[in-house]
């Protein structure tokens, strides 16, 4: 998220254990980034879908004003097995319907993303770049939302207010 929209400004978050496996915490996470009222950027976990294929989901979505992209990580459904990955992208044009369209792309995200910061961190030591895509600060970052999230879900959630004159009868 980081590395597309920069840093956020703030989270919102609750986590919660799963009944089945109560002493892991943190399996199903809701988390909003605060970038501000005109940029929305949410992730959902849920580490405990045990109802087959056909609503798992592992996604990535992008919807910008002109356009979307959405990016399915095969590997995390039906693990370990996983399913294959897929790209769709959407262009809005002016007059006509929304059209969805697939791109086939080599290779599945996660021994990809791996290989290649692991690549990046080689060629750097070896002196062929001078660039660190994954540098240390940024991980320390990164940590830094993780326990913010962490924060924020043990802050708990605004009250509502729950005044019986000025709620509606049933």
């Amino acid at each position: 998220v980081r590395s597309f929209l920069g840093e956020p400004s703030g989270v919102y978050a609750k986590t919660t254990s799963h009944p089945s496996l109560p002493q892991m915490d943190g399996s199903r996470t809701t988390i909003i980034f605060d970038y501000g009222n005109l940029l929305r950027c949410n992730v959902e976990t849920n580490h405990h879908h045990a109802y087959g294929l056909r609503h798992q989901e592992s996604y990535i979505k992008w919807e910008g004003t002109t356009g979307a992209i959405k990016a399915t990580m095969g590997l995390l459904m039906n693990y370990p097995k996983g399913e294959p990955d897929a790209f769709e992208y959407c262009q809005l044009h002016q007059g006509q319907e929304p059209s969805w369209t697939s791109v086939h792309i080599d290779g599945s995200w996660f021994p990809d993303a791996f290989m290649g910061s692991m690549g990046s961190l080689m060629a750097y030591v070896e002196g062929t770049t001078d660039r660190l895509p994954t540098r240390v600060d940024d991980a320390l970052q990164t940590m830094a939302v993780a326990d913010a999230v962490c924060r924020s879900s043990r802050g708990g959630a605004t009250a509502v207010d729950s005044n019986s004159e000025e709620r509606p009868k049933r």
